[in-house]
């Protein structure tokens, strides 16, 4: 007995000693550490009393000091970033959605300025400006080298005032110019309609007015079909759907969903990683979603894309998405600023980051871009004749007129899906989809 007491005693000291030695290196690494960190600090102290008092300017030492904290943050990702008073009021008046501005979205790639997607009904939308676009000059100032908030910053003005942006474009040989003015933005975060028997769902943004927008025009068309059940199907369509609150994004998944994981964030520290969870109701009542994607569509629009395909809720159809799939918080400041800082990825149900690699389609369809040759074919071609346009042709007499007329309502509304799928043939294949899910249900 005293022979094990001395071993497991020998034990403790030895565990003691191998601790102690252990962690010996580890504290001079951690104080080397925290040495260099502060001779950094002085040396950036160094720079900025040097740049006071020699530039061949006088400078604003704020300015400066701000430039130098919008250069720490833009360092990290293109979506942390230093937000003046000025720019975190606005930010705040975006998020209940109406602003001053184009109306685009956009990122930093290579230099560039990148439209992640230009937004519905707004100035840049009317202008013709496209999801990839790239922006190299504005009123013939070159954005190379300038960073994000600098180039935005040269893009904003009052409005009613124009701006010229030259564009670099996939497909097309040489840059261009796209004349635009400016105006005040008023978003309306869902835009719904009804084409046929499916419910179509437009959402432009993820702000304050997301849900409350979905679930009064989900329950207008609703009632104007008389009832869920004259309803086939509904297609949300979220192309060129920048993002924006993480809360919306889960909300609108939430409303089509019973159960289970919409998304999951996931930080720096394992304990800071949040779940959230769908609850009991679905505003469609079970019919059959087709979601819309292409890659305009980031952030928010690709939680609820992803939720929704996850949980085989609906099918996604489109192009891939943009891909961001990381967290932003933003954090206020002293003086009225804030801080916008990538402190998470977000994870889809089944686990997927879709961060760079976005979400996938289930079914890949693309848009065709219209030209003017196949505009001018469309207007040149006659319609057909038929048996019935000929003089003194006998009249169909085993039909009564009730079957006579439901065959051209069913030959009308056949014509206006012709119609919508050279208009917009992603949305027209996504109803057909629906028609098929349909027609192959319980009778």
């Amino acid at each position: 007995m005293k022979k094990f007491a001395m071993a497991a005693l020998g034990g403790t000291l030895a565990g003691i000693v191998a601790t102690t030695y252990v962690a010996g290196p580890l504290l001079a690494q951690e104080g080397a550490r925290e040495a260099n960190v502060y001779e950094q600090l002085d040396l950036f102290g160094d720079i900025f009393e040097r740049i006071r008092a020699q530039y061949v300017e006088e400078v604003d030492e704020k300015e400066l000091i701000e430039a130098a904290i919008g250069g720490m943050l833009t360092s990290l990702d293109p979506h942390s970033s230093y937000l003046s008073p000025d720019d975190a009021s606005r930010m705040r008046v975006q998020t209940r959605g109406e602003f001053g501005g184009l109306g685009i979205e956009v990122t930093q790639e290579e230099g560039f300025v990148k439209v992640v997607s230009p937004i519905d009904g707004t100035p840049a939308d009317e202008a013709g400006m496209e999801a990839g676009d790239f922006i190299t000059h504005v009123d013939g100032e070159s954005v190379l080298g300038l960073s994000l908030d600098e180039a935005v910053n040269l893009m904003r003005g009052p409005v009613g005032s124009e701006i010229v942006i030259t564009v670099v474009r996939e497909g097309e040989d040489e840059p261009f110019d796209v004349s635009i003015i400016r105006d005040t933005i008023k978003l309306t975060a869902v835009r719904s309609r009804t084409e046929g028997d499916t419910v179509v769902m437009r959402i432009t943004t993820f702000n304050d007015q997301t849900t409350p927008n979905l679930e009064a025009g989900l329950k207008k068309q609703i009632e104007e079909a008389g009832g869920m059940d004259n309803v086939n199907g509904i297609v949300l369509d979220l192309r060129n759907n920048p993002g924006g609150l993480l809360t919306q994004a889960i909300k609108v998944a939430d409303s089509f969903l019973e159960s289970g994981e919409i998304v999951s964030t996931r930080g720096r520290n394992p304990e800071d990683g949040e779940r959230f969870n769908a609850t009991p109701g679905d505003l469609a009542d079970g019919k059959p979603i087709v979601v819309l994607i292409n890659g305009g569509s980031a952030s928010a629009s690709e939680i609820v894309a992803g939720a929704l395909q996850d949980h085989r809720r609906a099918i996604v159809v489109g192009t891939k998405s943009f891909g961001k799939g990381s967290v932003q918080t933003v954090m206020p400041l002293k003086g009225e600023g804030a801080m916008r800082l990538t402190t998470a990825r977000y994870y889809t149900p089944s686990g997927r980051s879709i961060q760079a690699l976005g979400v996938s389609p289930d079914i890949v369809v693309e848009q065709p871009r219209r030209t003017a040759s196949a505009e001018e074919e469309e207007g040149s071609t006659r319609r057909s004749r038929s048996e019935a346009d000929l003089r003194g042709s006998l009249n169909n007499d085993s039909l009564s007129e009730d079957e006579i007329r439901q065959i051209e309502e069913d030959r009308e509304k056949a014509e206006k899906a012709a119609e919508l799928r050279e208009q917009d043939y992603q949305l027209a294949y996504a109803i057909d989809i629906l028609k098929g899910l349909v027609a192959l249900g319980p009778k």
